[in-house]
């Protein structure tokens, strides 16, 4: 067999068109893959729900890669064992309540069980603003990452969702745009600080999962972006929070949801009493 260029090049170019189109309008649309986007869109998927993520890096795993100042294990608190049970990931105890594991098998773990339950990944991919309509927000404005840093003049594109999810990290890159903007046009965004407080891993941890929630119709904030938006502490390399922060949102979208559905079967008539 001869390895033709071309045909390669036409492999990669059609599935990859193929991808993207499919998920110019999904349910949910995730931004960022760290651990709190990697678990949300794991569980909506596992539940038959549509859902594109968009990651800015190349690679997923946000800060679990480095672990603490590069020492790649990862600490996880008794609370969370769950989620590294889910993932057959393994872990040691230490001290009772502290669970340490390899993070690159973490990261590893569950990026390839977010794949597999279908999740859409889209990475080298920034999402630059939000589509909102009649009060809500109702899809992403997206482009290539390359763009963003090289400061092109090249228009994005739009994607569709019944609701978007900012699990940026630090940056809080979605909330924080959409917050900016409509300060003083719409009522309620005014109560967010947009900014973390210094390091405290038990307030944090317990922070960042009390107030992972939908800030703005149709947005909701997960993982670091929570403590970002609310002005909550850092918590360093534990996450813990992470994990349950993801696992809360993806709940609270799934009942949402089944919400939304029947309200909009009762409009189009197709319930009966």
């Amino acid at each position: 067999m001869v390895l033709e260029e071309k045909k390669i090049s036409r492999i990669i170019m059609d599935s990859f068109y193929e991808k993207l189109r499919d998920s110019l309008s999904c349910e949910v649309a995730i931004v960022g893959g760290g651990p709190s986007g990697l678990i949300c869109g794991y569980i909506l998927a596992k539940r038959g729900i549509k859902v594109a993520l968009f990651e800015r890096k190349g690679s997923l795993g946000g800060g679990m890669w480095g672990g603490g100042m590069m020492f790649n294990s990862i600490v996880v608190e008794e609370d969370a064992r769950r989620m590294l049970d889910e993932f057959s990931i393994r872990y040691k105890i230490k001290e009772k309540h502290y669970l340490v594991a390899d993070a690159p098998e973490a990261v590893s773990a569950i990026a390839a069980a977010v794949c597999r339950e279908g999740v859409r990944v889209f990475n080298f991919m920034s999402a630059e603003d939000v589509v909102v309509r009649s009060g809500r927000v109702s899809g992403l404005v997206v482009n290539w990452t390359a763009v963003e840093i090289a400061g092109f003049h090249v228009d994005p594109l739009t994607v569709e969702a019944r609701y978007v999810v900012d699990a940026t990290g630090h940056e809080h890159a979605v909330s924080r745009t959409l917050i900016e903007k409509l300060k003083g046009k719409l009522g309620g965004v005014e109560k967010y600080p947009l900014r973390e407080r210094s390091l405290n891993a038990d307030l944090g941890e317990k922070e960042v999962v009390q107030n992972s929630k939908e800030i703005f119709p149709g947005l909701y904030v997960a993982g670091m972006a929570v403590n970002a938006v609310f002005g909550g502490h850092r918590m360093g390399p534990i996450f813990g929070g992470m994990f349950l922060s993801g696992e809360k949102v993806a709940n609270s979208i799934i009942k949402a949801l089944g919400k939304r559905v029947l309200i909009e079967s009762k409009k189009n008539g197709t319930l009966r009493n």
